[in-house]
């Protein structure tokens, strides 16, 4: 992993003095892990988003006091408003024990059904895992060279050593769909008459299925059954 400074430096806790850490243009942070208390401190709001934004994960030493720690960025809140960091949150790497967080995927190559007019579709650009420090990648890389029209990838095709994929196993990286063929105006002219043609067979099922339940119409009445009838009465 790349590694970089964070400029840290020590802060108060407290609402009152967070908000005057922003209003100068830092970040209230804190940096934990098991084996070491939490301890606060602030950094610079444009090292952070360099940090946070990154397309790599990066290892950020952070020294406070006399004190240092390997870290990488586990949490950030945003201002719901201006997008802004409001806090942060930072794990320390200890040797031999595991960490879960959640790290960039970089996708390498371009799709072979894609050059034959398929459509590439990337569904996600990150990925949770779980592994020791040392096996911890900048990036995962997915590479898509080989996909055809109909293809995807998925997270249980993936494998990367000494890392545990946290994200779930059949959940789609990226799939290549059919183009979408625009239908002439033959094809659509014969669509609407094939409809018109299913409209006119159910019609007709219709009409026997009318028959079918009702029966055969009433007769009229002949003047020869008239004149019984007259004769009855």
């Amino acid at each position: 992993m790349q590694d970089i400074d964070a400029d840290a430096a020590p802060r108060e806790t407290g609402s009152k003095a967070a908000r005057q850490i922003r209003n100068d243009g830092n970040v209230p942070c804190v940096l934990y892990s098991r084996g070491t208390e939490a301890t606060p401190f602030q950094m610079p709001a444009l090292r952070l988003k360099r940090i946070a934004f990154s397309r790599q994960l990066q290892r950020v030493n952070v020294s406070v006091n006399g004190d240092s720690w390997a870290c990488v960025l586990k949490d950030y809140d945003l201002h719901p408003v201006s997008d802004e960091p409001i806090h942060a949150d930072f794990q320390v790497l200890e040797e031999g024990e595991e960490i879960t967080l959640t790290v960039p995927i970089q996708y390498v190559g371009t799709p072979f059904g894609q050059t034959e007019g398929g459509d590439t579709q990337y569904l996600i650009d990150k990925i949770e895992i779980t592994s020791e420090p040392q096996d911890i990648p900048e990036q995962v890389e997915v590479n898509v060279e080989n996909l055809d029209i109909g293809d995807s990838l998925h997270v249980y095709d993936l494998d990367v050593e000494g890392v545990r994929f946290r994200t779930a196993q059949q959940q789609t990286l990226v799939t290549v769909l059919a183009p979408f063929v625009e239908p002439t105006e033959e094809e659509l002219l014969e669509e609407e008459e094939e409809e018109v043609l299913t409209e006119d067979e159910l019609a007709e099922e219709g009409e026997l299925v009318d028959t079918e339940e009702g029966g055969a119409p009433d007769a009229e009445p002949t003047d020869e059954e008239d004149g019984d009838f007259e004769e009855d009465l």
